[in-house]
């Protein structure tokens, strides 16, 4: 499989853009896949916001038009291009992830804090603190593609039509050991509070990748405050807790409080 260290990737394809219906974009949402995830399994969302909250969904090295790009080694490889591929006018701009997205969204919101243009909220999914040891980790070095298989189908989210054939197996499979690669390792170790946006935590009750005592700790990494909740389910706790999900989300949106209770 070829992949090219050359190529520069255009704006358009690192970050999607799915505009509302209504004539003046008031916000934008970025969404931050998960390991091995895309852009396509979260562009369905555009239906579940606000006519007026453009949707961006960052698109990873490894898939999609960004097929031929070298993997990604780092989360650098993952935050920077989308970052830098952002379109004009998402001043008002909440960053949300789920699982690894969460610390490609921690990472983009605290560069733009560096900047001086911090997004107005973060939303961290089923995933550990950034300044915490992955305690999931999934080794894909040590794992053949039939264990990789295995340890994708137990955390969900995939479907397992693409990862029961062959040559869909063999597209997508190299991008997603890239990315557990680089979701075992990360560990952010710069000063806390890194971010000062109000943060909202969301997490499956029953999580075993991201337990809920890894998510608590989110509360400090932003001098904005943080609050958090968690709903029922596991990893992708948001596939069967969906019309739930997206009234956290689009209270964020539209700037009202959530709900959710404050952080332990």
């Amino acid at each position: 499989m070829s992949h090219s260290p050359d190529q520069v990737p255009a704006p358009d394809d690192v970050v999607w853009r799915l505009p509302g219906s209504a004539p003046v974009q008031r916000t934008s949402l970025l969404v931050l896949a998960h390991s091995g995830g895309n852009a396509h399994a979260y562009s369905g969302w555009r239906a579940h916001l606000p006519e007026d909250v453009t949707l961006l969904v960052g698109q990873y090295p490894g898939r999609g038009a960004r097929f031929s790009e070298e993997l990604p080694g780092s989360l650098d490889d993952l935050a920077g291009p989308i970052l830098a591929a952002l379109p004009p006018g998402t001043g008002d701009l909440v960053v949300l992830g789920h699982s690894m997205g969460s610390l490609v969204a921690f990472e983009i919101a605290r560069r733009l804090t560096e900047a001086g243009r911090p997004p107005r909220a973060l939303i961290a999914s089923a995933c550990r603190a950034p300044f915490l040891d992955n305690p999931s980790v999934v080794l894909p070095e040590r794992l053949d593609d039939d264990q990789l298989v295995a340890a994708i189908k137990e955390r969900g989210g995939t479907d397992d039509g693409i990862l029961d054939d062959p040559e869909l197996r063999e597209i997508v499979l190299p991008a997603i050991r890239a990315d557990f690669g680089i979701d075992d390792v990360y560990r952010f170790d710069g000063a806390l509070p890194a971010v000062d946006c109000p943060v909202t935590v969301l997490g499956g009750e029953a999580d075993a990748v991201a337990p809920p005592e890894m998510l608590a700790p989110w509360a400090e990494v932003t001098s904005g405050g943080c609050v958090q909740e968690f709903l029922p389910g596991g990893h992708f706790y948001f596939q069967q807790q969906l019309d739930a999900f997206f009234v956290r989300v689009n209270a964020v949106l539209s700037g009202v409080e959530s709900a959710a209770a404050p952080a332990l």
